[in-house]
């Protein structure tokens, strides 16, 4: 069977994929921050060399801490503060994905980091779906076919989740298919922002939290036992709660109860690398748990500080684990099964998409 062979990296290109985790603030074009720069007089950027302005921002990421890593988002931050500018980050963010070969992508961002020059949080997330409606057509224009849809995070070091979880439900019939919380994990658990995750559930609204990445096992199980998150940004953690020790890994009760309910966990390879939540891509837990089928899928995280993309995330990991085409389609069928919109709109990009052109990629 041709899907059971290893795809090579030009193959892998041409793979449509889906990514449910992606920061729109952490996937600028360099040359696009130096031209909002120019634009506002921000003088505070290492460089205004679009090149070296790439490489700063990858090298800065690699400190091997995520407090490090989110230092970087102050320059990104700092040039999305206009309409004008959220609607070319999104739109040059829809248009990148597509020609990456993404299908469909949730993408998140925090409404509240762009209201430092007076846009109000409605005017920030109707900024953002305009640039990917617009993106989206660029792309259409190319000839691809992608649709983006928004995942609105508050930081859970502030007091905005009750607000921004109302957007949530506000906006939700308008391109915006959930929430998640987002910043410095340790010393700022899920539960603290409880009464935002009590709101989303009672309106049956979607959301996802990030645990498991900087933190242990304690907040992933806050995040899934407290607060009821349908997804896991991140998990990688959840490694501790297998012992590999005897001939057959051994699952805890913790961990158990994640593969057996199916929680998807946003794996976000080189961003893990990165901010030392895996040591190298050989050693990541996304090999082991994707043996164990948990429910795994791959993701770029923040493309920009991570000089990455889908395919370099999926070829990273094939050459890591030798995955074949089958490895790549489950993973890619697992992200949009997760997804935040409707079953029957999953299954038609599953069926009508992915596995059309993994049979038709693979059979070469």
């Amino acid at each position: 069977m041709s899907l059971n062979k290893k795809p090579t990296p030009e193959q892998i290109k041409r793979l449509p994929k889906a990514v449910i985790h992606d920061h729109l603030d952490g996937g600028l074009r360099p040359q696009t921050i130096i031209d909002l720069a120019k634009e506002i007089g921000y003088t505070k950027l290492p460089t205004m060399d679009a090149t070296e302005l790439g490489i700063w921002f990858e090298e800065s990421a690699s400190s091997g801490t995520l407090v490090r890593y989110l230092e970087t988002f102050d320059h990104t931050i700092a040039v999305m503060q206009t309409r004008e500018a959220i609607i070319r980050v999104a739109r040059e963010a829809a248009l990148d994905l597509a020609r990456d070969g993404v299908v469909y992508a949730e993408v998140r961002g925090a409404p509240e980091l762009f209201t430092q020059n007076g846009l109000t949080l409605d005017q920030v997330i109707e900024a953002t779906t305009e640039g990917y409606q617009l993106g989206m057509a660029d792309a259409k224009a190319e000839g691809f076919t992608i649709r983006v849809e928004q995942i609105l995070c508050a930081l859970r070091q502030n007091d905005y989740a009750d607000e921004v979880a109302r957007k949530v439900v506000q906006f939700r019939e308008k391109h915006v298919v959930g929430f998640d919380i987002a910043g410095p994990e340790d010393g700022f658990p899920p539960t603290i922002q409880q009464s935002a995750f009590d709101f989303l559930r009672q309106e049956n609204a979607h959301f996802t939290i990030h645990a498991g990445e900087a933190y242990g096992l304690p907040s992933i199980w806050q995040a899934i036992q407290m607060c009821g998150a349908e997804r896991l940004g991140h998990g990688v953690r959840i490694i501790d709660d297998i012992d590999f020790s005897g001939k057959a890994p051994k699952l805890g009760l913790l961990s158990s109860y994640i593969r057996d309910r199916r929680i998807p966990l946003e794996m976000c390879p080189t961003s893990n690398v990165q901010t030392g939540a895996a040591k190298d891509y050989a050693s990541h837990p996304i090999g082991a748990l994707e043996q164990l089928r948990f429910r795994v899928t791959i993701n770029t995280d923040n493309r920009l500080m991570s000089n990455t993309s889908m395919s370099n995330e999926m070829i990273q990991i094939t050459d890591a684990f030798d995955w074949t085409f089958l490895d790549l389609q489950r993973v890619t069928v697992n992200a949009l099964k997760s997804s935040f919109i409707p079953f029957e709109e999953r299954l038609a990009i599953i069926e009508q998409q992915v596995k059309p052109a993994y049979a038709a990629i693979s059979a070469e």
